[in-house]
C-alpha cells in the first residue's frame, strides 16, 4: 500500500514539474496572442485611415485593412503554437493525415469561396458604400463589405448579411452606383379629356420639383397603353442621389402628388 502511494505521489510531481515547466510558454503564449491581437487593430485602423485618404471609395480602403488584421493574427497564432511546440505537430498531423486535410477543407470550403469572392468584389467594386443595390430577391443600402458577407440596410430597417459568394453567383442590380435614379409610375386619364393638354401640365408640374433633374437626365410623360374609356400615361423622371439633400423615395413623393393635383384640376 505504501509503495503504491508512493508510485503515486512520484507520477504526480512529475505531471506538477512538466506543468511548472509548461507555464511560462503558456503565459508568452498568450501574452503574444493577445498583444497581436491590440497590435493588429491599430495596423488595421491605421492602414485604413491612409487608404481611405488616397481612395475615392471606402469599400476597397476597409476590405484591404481588414485582410492586413486577419493575415497578422493568422501569423501570431502561428508564433503561438510554434512557441507552444506544437507547430512540428500541427504539420505532421496534416501531413500524415490525408483524410484530416480533406475534412477541414471540406469544412472550410464555403469560408473559403465567400472570402475569395470578397476579394474579387473589393477589386471589381460592383457597389460601393451607400449604393442602393438588389441581389437574390433583396434589396437593401450597401453598408460593408466584410471577408465573408456584405451587409445591407433594407428600406423597412433590417440589417442583411448576405454570403459573398451568393452575390457572385447571382445578377446584381445596382441602382446608384452613377447616382442617377429613375422612377416610373402610370396615370390613368379619361379618353375624352384633352390628355395631350394634360400631360403638358403634368410635365411642367414634375420638373418644377425640387429635386428632380432638368437637364443631365430628361423627364418624360408619354402614353404607354389605351383601354376603353381611358388613357395610360407613365411618367419617368430622374434624381441625383449624390447631389439632393431629401431621399429619392421624398421626391418620388412629391412628384406623384403634385401630378396627381394636375389630374383632379
Amino acid at each position: 500500500m505504501t509503495r503504491f502511494l508512493t508510485d503515486i505521489w512520484q507520477e504526480t510531481l512529475q505531471y506538477y514539474d512538466g506543468l511548472v515547466a509548461f507555464a511560462p510558454k503558456l503565459i508568452m503564449a498568450l501574452l503574444l496572442v493577445i498583444a497581436v491581437w491590440f497590435i493588429s487593430r491599430k495596423i488595421r485602423n491605421l492602414f485604413r485611415n491612409r487608404l481611405r485618404n488616397r481612395m475615392e471609395d471606402p469599400l476597397l480602403a476597409d476590405f484591404l485593412s481588414t485582410m492586413i488584421r486577419s493575415v497578422i493574427i493568422i501569423v501570431g497564432w502561428l508564433f503561438a503554437f510554434k512557441i507552444l511546440g506544437l507547430g512540428g505537430i500541427t504539420a505532421s498531423i496534416l501531413a500524415g493525415a490525408g483524410i484530416t486535410a480533406f475534412i477541414i477543407g471540406f469544412a472550410l470550403r464555403d469560408i473559403g469561396e465567400n472570402f475569395l469572392a470578397g476579394i474579387i468584389m473589393a477589386f471589381k467594386r460592383p457597389f460601393r458604400i451607400g449604393d442602393f443595390v438588389e441581389t437574390t430577391g433583396i434589396r437593401g443600402r450597401v453598408l460593408a463589405l466584410n471577408i465573408r458577407d456584405t451587409q445591407l440596410k433594407t428600406p423597412d430597417g433590417k440589417d442583411v448579411y448576405i454570403p459573398n459568394a451568393n452575390i457572385i453567383k447571382n445578377p446584381l442590380i445596382n441602382f446608384t452606383i452613377d447616382g442617377f435614379l429613375r422612377y416610373d409610375f402610370v396615370v390613368g386619364l379619361p379618353a375624352t379629356s384633352d390628355y395631350n393638354k394634360t400631360m403638358e401640365e403634368i410635365f411642367n408640374a414634375v420638373i418644377q420639383v425640387k429635386g428632380v433633374l432638368k437637364n443631365r437626365r430628361k423627364t418624360t410623360v408619354h402614353i404607354t397603353g389605351i383601354s376603353p374609356g381611358k388613357v395610360d400615361v407613365t411618367v419617368s423622371f430622374w434624381v441625383d442621389t449624390f447631389v439632393t439633400k431629401d431621399s429619392a423615395e421624398k421626391i418620388r413623393s412629391e412628384v406623384i402628388n403634385v401630378v396627381q393635383k394636375v389630374v383632379e384640376e
